[in-house]
């Protein structure tokens, strides 16, 4: 497993975020009809129990959402991407069918709220992620997004820089068809609480759509890493 550490200024913003590492092997594969349907049932079911005005206040958004405030960035700007998903369903808007693991990762954030980091492993320079603060004039390409103002954003970085914020991953270390090796980031700023859960929840999906196999799971604090099992 990468190590994973927290600086202190996001600790300060946000004494008890917690962060579920999880990596394994697997095989990814263009968009699975049956996890399509899946898809789309949790869709439904989003519909049926929010209404647009709620999205800010399911706990893992607000939170993420309270962490950009207390780091300078404004949220209605720079929306957490599982915020932006729910809106995107409530608006009944179609969701991007990319791969298999992005479409999982798609599937995971609407039934957990989390902001979810998915990484190929293989492209991470290093062996190890510092979660920190994106500072002015940092370069960074979110996926899709073009080029990405990241100052005051929560952000990973690698040796080489940048990879991940809660509102979009970069270009450099994503997930493609070739990818082999993933590294899965559950960002809990909402807490420990539910993180466990969550990460069991991505192993199954990971199992059953991707035959990933050789998954190791880390629960991360400021302070702390334990393993868990998955």
């Amino acid at each position: 497993m990468i190590r994973i550490t927290i600086s202190e200024e996001i600790a300060r913003a946000c004494p008890d975020v917690h962060i579920l590492a999880l990596s394994c092997q697997l095989t990814n594969t263009p968009s699975d009809p049956d996890l399509w349907e899946e898809i789309i049932a949790a869709e439904k079911q989003f519909r049926s129990q929010y209404v647009l005005s709620d999205i800010n206040r399911i706990p893992s958004i607000q939170a993420t959402r309270q962490v950009y405030k207390r780091l300078g960035k404004d949220p209605n700007r720079y929306r957490p991407s599982s915020e932006a998903l729910c809106r995107r369903i409530l608006r009944e808007l179609p969701l991007y069918r990319i791969d298999t693991v992005v479409d999982m990762v798609n599937l995971l954030s609407i039934q957990t709220g989390y902001s979810i980091g998915a990484f190929d492993r293989d492209k991470i320079a290093g062996n190890h992620l510092f979660l920190g603060v994106g500072e002015a004039g940092e370069l960074y390409h979110g996926i899709g997004r073009g080029e990405l103002n990241i100052e005051g954003l929560p952000v990973y970085r690698d040796n080489a820089g940048g990879i991940g914020t809660p509102t979009s991953d970069e270009e450099r270390t994503k997930i493609e068809l070739s990818t082999k090796k993933l590294l899965m980031i559950i960002n809990g700023y909402v807490g420990r609480e539910g993180l466990a859960d969550a990460g069991r929840l991505a192993a199954g999906l990971l199992k059953q759509y991707v035959s990933a196999d050789h998954m190791e799971g880390e629960l991360i604090s400021y302070s702390n890493r334990i393993p868990i099992s998955l």
